[in-house]
């Protein structure tokens, strides 16, 4: 089977892309480098893997690279920390539609030109912003208020794409929302403004590796946004990778949507605490303060994933524990090697 992944640079992606490889897809990868810079990749060398260096919104040439392909993982995207929904605002709604729209168009091509089965669409957890109903089921991003953020409202718009595609043209799809992937690889996108938390400069806006940066370098007291009480579920990027991977091959995902994500749900105080517990152990006491949260701070965001199991099978296993123990180290080591 042969897939074609835009924004294959990004975070997700990384692992998404190795988990296809290892289970024998042939990969066709498209990125611009817009985000981190130029990446090197583990398996750029792998002969089933073929990269693209280009924009996802030249529509003639997604149409060419998925002239021969069996599928579509349309993940592209300005993505960014929760400072980026602030910064922009603008560019999070206009230039997401803009790639949206141009893969939908060429998805629609090949499906009535060539051989593609389906689109799978990356969504986002964001879009069940303004939800009151947890555990949050699919389906409740429809009847709760629309997202306040742009990024969120976009995801949502994303997918009305897929509803637009599948009423007029039968395009066949999966749309899979991740929630809070964690893991090594991510680096601070090349437009993240300075933003400190404390005396520490935060390094990429998002939660697990700014807590054991600002753990690693000292910080005492530790500064959290908000109280700590925000839930969130923190997920292994290679387990959404196996999830989204899973939801490419079976059947009953054609035409469904899923939650991919733990089933733990953790308090930013209670991750903060894990984390210094890694680092410090028992020999420093934890103490943290609360500095003001971002207007779109979610204060809850707590999936249910019952769906992906009972229609594919899928479960994300890996514990915050684990996870901790591999993103820790690999924090420490970008701080030694001036990254972070």
């Amino acid at each position: 089977m042969k897939v074609l992944v835009t924004g294959s640079a990004g975070f997700i992606c990384g692992y998404l892309v190795e988990e296809l490889l290892h289970a024998g897809w042939e990969v066709i990868g498209v990125d611009n480098f817009s985000k981190y810079g130029r990446l090197e990749k583990s398996y750029d060398k792998n002969p089933n893997y073929r990269f693209v260096e280009a924009d996802c919104k030249d529509t003639a040439l997604l149409k060419e690279l998925l002239a021969d392909c069996d599928h579509f993982v349309a993940s592209a995207a300005m993505i960014g920390g929760i400072s980026y929904f602030h910064e922009y605002a603008y560019d999070l709604l206009a230039e997401n539609e803009r790639i949206i729209a141009s893969s939908f168009d060429a998805a629609i091509h090949a499906r009535q030109n060539g051989k593609l089965q389906k689109i799978t669409v990356m969504s986002s957890s964001m879009v069940f912003e303004s939800t009151s109903e947890y555990p949050t089921p699919e389906g409740a991003e429809r009847r709760c208020p629309p997202p306040r953020s742009t990024y969120g409202f976009q995801k949502l718009a994303t997918e009305y794409f897929v509803q637009g595609a599948w009423e007029q043209y039968k395009l066949p799809y999966t749309i899979v929302r991740p929630f809070n992937c964690v893991g090594v690889g991510e680096k601070r996108a090349l437009h993240d403004r300075d933003i400190y938390s404390g005396n520490v400069k935060l390094a990429m806006s998002h939660v697990v590796p700014d807590l054991a940066q600002k753990v690693l370098k000292g910080q005492d007291p530790l500064h959290i946004l908000g109280s700590g009480k925000q839930v969130r579920h923190y997920t292994y990027g290679g387990d959404l990778a196996k999830g989204i991977r899973i939801s490419l091959e079976h059947p009953s995902a054609t035409n469904q949507d899923f939650n991919l994500s733990t089933a733990t749900r953790t308090t930013v105080l209670e991750l903060a605490e894990a984390i210094w517990r890694k680092v410090h152990g028992d020999s420093k006491p934890f103490r943290v303060v609360s500095d003001p949260p971002f207007e779109y701070d979610v204060q809850e965001r707590s999936p249910d994933v019952r769906k992906a199991r009972q229609l594919l099978g899928f479960e994300a296993t890996t514990t915050l524990g684990q996870i901790l123990d591999e993103v820790i180290p690999w924090v420490a080591e970008q701080i030694e090697v001036g990254q972070i």
